[in-house]
């Protein structure tokens, strides 16, 4: 899965852009001139906030490609990617889904990640670290995790999440704006407010602070989608290889971190958190509650 922060990022890139080209093209001064209607500023701010996520999921394999340097496997060149070829495609028929483009790129410490605008085009790689120091049927647990991803729908659903998100971050943001603006004009007999740049740089920090927000409701949707990608896994290679490959994962996160700044994004390792911020913010549980979760499901069977 494409992890959270490189798709937070391209979408609060796209919703600045989409606040100063309303503000240049005079569409909010337009709603302020006819007393702010919130019908139509929810509608703009749909269009824009939604066309974020939109923008962020369907160029989500190009980002992935270009930030980690992914090596897509075209032909493989010796038996460790047919055999990686071999298992994705042998997953990915059990999943029900088309088979994704398989890659490799050059980190040291163990991490996979999927990607995809849908789950019939949809992109797995793995680090060289992983292929490196894991057991076969570890690696086929990773894989099957990430498969789990891609046909549970997690790219499409977090998009769907995170326009909706986008729209109230907007929405509120101008609201805010715009009560702040009337307050000051009330206490001025209208004549003074917050004037273009003050409203302006309004907007900008209520955007900050509600994005923070939605970044924690977020956050906690793939958390949530970690476990059932867990799931997928444990069912996909079985319950003992998924919870061997975590504990392989969770010993790799207690050694320094050999991994490029561009991945820790999109680690599978995440979730060793600490402070309560972390733990808010966090894209993945800790390690070790996903193996409680396998281990508590496994014994209910």
């Amino acid at each position: 899965m494409m992890r959270i922060l490189l798709f937070l990022g391209t979408n609060l890139a796209v919703i600045l852009v989409a606040s100063i080209t309303l503000r240049l093209l005079g569409v909010e001064s337009y709603l302020n001139a006819q007393g702010m209607n919130f019908n139509a500023l929810l509608i703009f701010c749909f269009v824009f906030g939604m066309a974020g996520s939109m923008i962020s999921l369907f160029i989500s394999k190009w980002m992935a490609k270009r930030s980690t340097g992914t090596v897509v496997i075209e032909s493989p060149s010796n038996s460790t990617e047919q055999w990686l070829l071999d298992t994705v495609g042998e997953l990915a028929r059990d999943a029900g889904i088309k088979m994704p483009e398989v890659g490799i790129f050059p980190a040291q410490q163990s991490n996979a990640f999927a990607t995809g605008w849908n789950k019939d085009d949809a992109l797995v790689a793995v680090s060289a670290g992983l292929l490196n120091r894991m057991r076969p049927e570890e690696v086929r647990a990773v894989l099957a995790h990430e498969i789990g991803h891609v046909a549970n729908g997690d790219m499409v659903t977090l998009a769907l999440v995170q326009g909706v998100l986008n729209t109230f971050v907007m929405f509120f943001a101008r609201v805010v704006a715009h009560l702040i603006d009337g307050f000051l004009k009330s206490r001025s007999d209208g004549e003074g407010g917050l004037g273009f740049m003050g409203y302006f740089a309004v907007v900008i920090v209520a955007e900050i602070a509600f994005g923070l927000i939605a970044s924690a409701i977020v956050a906690w949707f793939s958390r949530f989608r970690e476990y059932r990608a867990d799931t997928a896994g444990a069912q996909l290679a079985g319950s003992g290889a998924m919870i061997n490959a975590l504990a392989r994962l969770k010993a790799e996160t207690e050694m320094p971190d050999q991994m490029p700044d561009t991945l820790r994004a999109m680690a599978i390792t995440k979730g060793q958190t600490r402070s309560l911020m972390e733990r808010l913010f966090a894209s993945h549980p800790p390690l070790d509650d996903r193996i409680r979760a396998l281990k508590e499901a496994a014994y209910r069977q």
